[in-house]
């Protein structure tokens, strides 16, 4: 153990499940660290009983979600205790890590991107809005109902929430949301283009990728498209603007998503500038991934198709150029006379304005 205690340690051991309380009494702790202890310790008192969950686990104990499944009609103090809880405080840090992960990897830019977990019937945790995704705190995060008002939280919420939670309405299994902007993948939703299939087992797996036409961000015409697409799809490029995907796992589950389709982008547009056409899997070979994909109840519009109707990557035609010269317009040919009449008339222009 270390001799210098910091806030960053025991927020780690709460999400490890370890005992807070072994924490050697002769360990220094930092101001923040000192606060940390404090809270919990009246949490523990004050809070523990109304939220129904444990404040401090035991050692190689998760923190366990209340007994009793809070929404947004429960009483104050209820979602309150929820949201400082122990259990409250393990998913702020979860959504932390993430967004660690997508600044990290350079899927967000200045305060972009934001994250979403579904916490019960129909309230959720969220990012702050303007807050940096590699930079936040578990203090910083937000307590939503499924109509966007706060419900708990210092800083305000972000201002794309309505989206996650258009999403997580629709879909029941939606879990957590994680909306970014990684380059590769944005690049396609721009071109308003889905990326092709039947290459990368990983991504056939694990991905199932629409896009939604454009509208301004945050808006619920934005939300309500995104949402439209989520039944078959767990990834939606959004045109112009970037991708979100859901998990009905956890949140790492729905940022793996982001890694597993920027990387396939990325990966797909080396392959086009190689010379020559990509290999793909033949329909049976993507029938196999698909039953995979299916057993791990990942959707796909694809469930279910006969193998001759498995893959359609008509959008995409990496590398190819005309071979042949463009055929001239009927009734036209080059006439020399014509042309060297124009060729008088503009020198004589030109002659007369100097």
């Amino acid at each position: 153990m270390k001799n210098v205690i910091s806030v960053r340690d025991l927020e780690d051991m709460v999400r490890q499940g370890q005992d807070i309380r072994s924490v050697p009494p002769e360990a220094l702790l930092t101001p923040s660290a000192r606060d940390f202890l404090r809270e919990l310790e009246d949490g523990a008192g004050r809070k523990g009983a109304a939220a129904g969950a444990k404040m401090i686990p035991t050692a190689g104990e998760k923190p366990q979600p209340p007994a009793k499944p809070l929404s947004s009609k429960s009483s104050k103090s209820e979602l309150e205790s929820l949201f400082n809880s122990p259990y409250g405080h393990d998913l702020k840090l979860q959504i932390c890590d993430v967004g660690r992960r997508l600044w990290g990897r350079a899927y967000v830019d200045g305060n972009g991107g934001n994250i979403a977990i579904r916490l019960g019937e129909d309230i959720a945790l969220c990012t702050p809005t303007l807050v940096s995704k590699g930079f936040m705190k578990p203090e910083d995060m937000c307590l939503v109902d499924f109509e966007g008002n706060q419900l708990a939280g210092v800083k305000k919420r972000t201002s794309e929430i309505l989206m996650h939670l258009q999403i997580m309405k629709r879909q029941p299994r939606a879990v957590a949301t994680v909306h970014c902007h990684p380059p590769y993948a944005t690049g396609f939703a721009i071109a308003g283009m889905e990326p092709p299939t039947c290459m990368v087992p990983e991504y056939e797996v694990f991905s199932s990728v629409a896009i939604a036409p454009y509208r301004t961000p945050g808006t619920p015409e934005m939300g309500k498209l995104v949402a439209d697409l989520v039944e078959k799809h767990n990834t939606i490029l959004m045109a112009n603007h970037g991708v979100v995907a859901w998990s009905h796992n956890n949140v790492e589950d729905a940022y793996f998503k982001m890694e597993i389709l920027e990387a396939y982008c990325r990966t797909v547009l080396v392959a086009a500038q190689l010379g020559k056409p990509p290999n793909t899997f033949s329909p049976a070979q993507l029938q196999d991934l698909l039953k995979i994909k299916q057993s791990l109840g990942i959707p796909d519009p694809r469930h279910g198709l006969k193998e001759c109707e498995l893959c359609d990557n008509d959008q995409w035609r990496p590398g190819v150029t005309c071979e042949v010269p463009a055929k001239e317009t009927a009734g036209t040919s080059y006439d020399a006379d014509a042309e060297a009449a124009v060729q008088a008339i503009t020198d004589e222009i030109m002659a007369r304005m100097k």
